[in-house]
């Protein structure tokens, strides 16, 4: 299961599943492509997506190290929190989108099983009724009206909550990433052995994925413009906050960390094998040349 894929068994789980339930109930009313819903916008802009996280982080680390000094905790925490900041220019849309296609498949499961139990309850009196007929929503027809309805902010909804996400992510990440790889290095100046970046990757990965789960929760509320039999409707990150601690309980905000962790490590560890041919150092090698 990819990270996005799995992301559609995490919107079901903040919206009081287990996993297992979850699983089972997606599986048993759209099939196991439905597993899949909103995948082709993820495989659209999930590599500009981490294009830009991994490069920005290198090219605030390289600037953050001009003075010729071993890069500290807190610079790399700083490089980090850049590369967060810049990767949300397509993370907030992606997820806005990936989100909607994900609740239109689980509100229309939801619309189909009162459908069915309605049609079950009247079938004596008035026999079979004709069945309902999905019109499946397409990522197309969901920037149209959002871009027709409320402008380019409309694709920006949950901006501060993705930020609130994705900053701390890659304050965690990165500099968690940097010292597990160079534990691998047997010379400062010899990169890390491939397996060591991808197993380095992966714990980082799925630390930084545990870590900020309480955000992204209120992110994925926040972003679901659809909402099912008695769901709340949020105004913003705090009103969101305090009524899932209200209704739910702080555990509420854990929920889907177990999901998060299983497909973000092995996520995480697969760009940085990836990453592991030097784009980022190629570049930043080459552009003070360019410039001279």
């Amino acid at each position: 299961m990819t990270e996005r894929s799995g992301h559609l068994v995490f919107v079901c789980l903040v919206s009081n599943f287990t996993e297992s339930d979850c699983l089972i109930k997606t599986i048993r009313s759209e099939g196991y492509f439905g597993m899949y819903r909103g995948a082709a916008v993820n495989l659209t802009l999930v590599t500009p997506e981490k294009a830009i996280k991994l490069a920005a982080n290198d090219f605030f680390r390289h600037h953050l190290s001009k003075d010729g000094k071993k890069l500290t905790l807190l610079r790399e925490m700083l490089a980090g929190c850049g590369a967060g900041t810049c990767q949300v220019i397509v993370t907030t849309p992606m997820e806005m989108l990936k989100i909607q296609l994900q609740d239109a498949g689980r509100i229309a499961a939801q619309k189909k099983l009162m459908a069915a139990q309605a049609q079950l309850s009247s079938s004596s009196a008035a026999g079979a009724a004709e069945p309902v007929v999905e019109a499946r929503t397409t990522a197309t027809q969901i920037t149209r009206e959002l871009l027709r309805s409320k402008g380019i902010a409309g694709l920006y909804k949950g901006l501060g909550a993705t930020l609130l996400r994705d900053v701390p992510f890659s304050i965690v990440y990165f500099p968690l990433f940097a010292n597990l790889n160079k534990l691998g290095q047997k010379d400062p100046n010899v990169k890390a052995p491939f397996y060591v970046s991808f197993l380095s990757g992966c714990v980082a990965g799925s630390t930084a994925a545990v870590a900020v789960n309480p955000c992204d929760v209120i992110k994925t509320r926040l972003q679901s413009l659809q909402r099912g039999v008695n769901e709340d409707t949020y105004s913003g990150i705090l009103d969101c906050t305090k009524k899932i601690w209200q209704k739910e309980g702080p555990m509420a905000f854990l929920k889907g960390a177990y999901c998060r962790a299983l497909v973000i490590a092995p996520l995480f560890g697969i760009a940085q094998v990836v990453y592991f041919i030097g784009i980022a150092e190629f570049l930043l090698d080459i552009l003070p040349k360019h410039r001279a």
